[in-house]
C-alpha cells in the first residue's frame, strides 16, 4: 500500500499553483480588451476599403451591373451593422466601469466550481493544490508514519481504504496488526538483568551460540531483547496471506529498532510501524490510522484493554523471557533466561496461532 504517489507535494506548490492563476488573469486582462478594440478598428477598416473598391468599379460597369452591385452591397452593410450593434452590446460598460462576464471572472467561476476537496495535507499544505490548512481545521487523521506531517482527510482514508482492498483481494490477502512486547520478542533494560541472567552479557558463555540470531544487545538504547522462537518462520509465512504492520504502545525509535530486528530486509513492514505517538487516542490502540478495511483486519496482541476493536483481536500468550517482565506482571516464578530455556519452536505460541491464521484466512476468501 503505497501513499506517497498519490500524496507527493513540494513545499513550493502552493506558490506555483499561485503563480499559475496570476498568469492566466494577467494574460486575459493584456489580451481581451485590446483585442476586441482591434476587431472594430479592423472591422471599420474593411469597410472602407469595400467602399473605395465599389466607387472605383462604379464607372466602369453598365446599368444593370450597378443595380446588382447595390443590392449585394446593402445586404453586406446590413449584415455588418447588425453583427457590429451585437458586439457593442456584449462589450457595453456597467456604471462601475467594469465589462459583465469578462474572462477573468470566468476563469475564477470554473476554479470555484472545481474548487479542491483537499484530500491531505503535508506540513499544512494541500497534497493536491498546494493551499495552506486552517490552524483551527483539526479534521482529518494524521498519518506521520507513512510520511512526517501526513493528515488525511476522512473520504480520501475511506478512498485508500477501498483501494487497496481490492488490490489485497486480488493477490488473496488480509491485514494482520502485531503488537512488539510480549507478542512477538521481550526487552529489558541492562540495570534489570538479574545476577542469574549475567550470562546473557557475556559473550564467552556456551549459551550465546544457541542465542545467536536471536538475542541483541542495543548499547544505544542499554537494553537487550530477545526474539520469540519461530518468529521469523512466522513472519514469513504470514506475509504470504497478509499485508501486515506493527503497533506498539512503545515511543517511536524503540518501534523503529524492533522492527529492525524483526525486518533487517524491509521486506515485511515497510514503513508501516506505527507507533504511541501515532494513536490517535491515549493509551488506546485503534484502527482509525490502520489504512486497512476493519472488517479485513485481524489483530494479534497480547493484551485486550488497550484495544477498541475487540472483535478483531487474538490475544496471545505473552512472552516472558526475562526476570524484569515476568515481575512487571506478578510472576514469582522464575523466567525462561533464568531457567536458561525457552519455548519451543513447533510447538510454540507463534506457531500454534499461525494456525489459526491460515484458518481464518481460508474462511475468509
Amino acid at each position: 500500500m503505497s501513499l506517497i504517489d498519490d500524496a507527493s507535494v513540494s513545499s513550493s506548490s502552493s506558490d506555483d499553483f499561485a503563480s499559475f492563476l496570476d498568469a492566466e488573469l494577467d494574460s486575459v486582462s493584456d489580451t481581451s480588451p485590446q483585442s476586441e478594440k482591434e476587431e472594430e478598428e479592423q472591422e471599420d477598416d474593411d469597410e472602407d476599403e469595400d467602399e473605395d473598391d465599389g466607387d472605383n468599379n462604379d464607372g466602369d460597369d453598365d446599368d444593370d451591373d450597378d443595380d446588382d452591385d447595390d443590392d449585394e452591397n446593402y445586404k453586406y452593410l446590413d449584415e455588418r451593422t447588425k453583427r457590429r450593434k451585437i458586439s457593442e452590446s456584449e462589450t457595453t460598460e456597467e456604471p462601475n466601469g467594469s465589462t459583465s462576464h469578462t474572462e477573468q471572472e470566468i476563469i475564477l467561476e470554473s476554479v470555484k466550481e472545481g474548487a479542491c476537496t483537499h484530500p491531505g495535507f503535508i506540513g499544512g499544505m494541500c497534497i493536491k493544490c498546494g493551499e495552506k490548512r486552517d490552524s483551527d481545521d483539526q479534521s482529518g487523521v494524521a498519518f506521520g508514519y507513512i510520511h512526517k506531517d501526513l493528515r488525511l482527510a476522512n473520504d480520501e482514508i475511506d478512498r485508500l481504504r477501498d483501494r487497496d482492498m481490492k488490490n489485497l483481494l486480488r493477490h488473496k490477502k488480509l491485514y494482520l496488526v502485531l503488537d512488539l512486547d510480549h507478542t512477538l520478542l521481550n526487552s529489558t533494560r541492562f540495570s534489570d538483568i538479574t545476577q542469574e541472567e549475567g550470562y546473557l552479557l557475556n559473550q564467552n558463555d556456551p549459551m550465546q551460540d544457541a542465542l545467536k540470531g536471536t538475542l541483541f544487545k542495543l548499547p544505544s538504547m542499554h537494553m537487550v531483547t530477545k526474539l520469540r522462537p519461530y518468529v521469523h518462520t512466522f513472519l514469513k509465512e504470514a506475509s504470504k496471506l497478509f499485508e501486515m504492520s506493527i503497533y506498539t504502545m512503545g515511543e517511536r525509535s524503540y518501534a523503529l529498532e524492533m522492527a529492525n530486528l524483526l525486518d533487517p530486509g524491509r521486506v515485511y513492514f515497510d514503513s508501516r510501524v506505527i507507533a504511541q505517538g501515532d494513536c490517535t487516542q491515549r493509551h488506546q490502540k485503534g484502527l482509525d490510522v490502520v489504512l486497512g478495511k476493519e472488517s479485513a483486519v485481524l489483530i494479534l496482541d497480547d493484551t485486550e484493554v488497550v484495544w477498541k476493536h475487540k472483535d478483531n483481536l487474538i490475544v496471545m500468550e505473552r512472552y516472558h523471557f526475562f526476570a524484569s517482565s515476568c515481575r512487571q506482571f506478578g510472576y514469582r516464578s522464575k523466567s525462561l533466561s533464568e531457567l536458561r530455556s525457552d519455548e519451543s519452536d513447533v510447538d510454540g505460541a507463534l506457531a500454534t496461532v499461525l494456525k489459526v491464521l491460515k484458518r481464518v484466512h481460508t474462511m475468509f476468501l
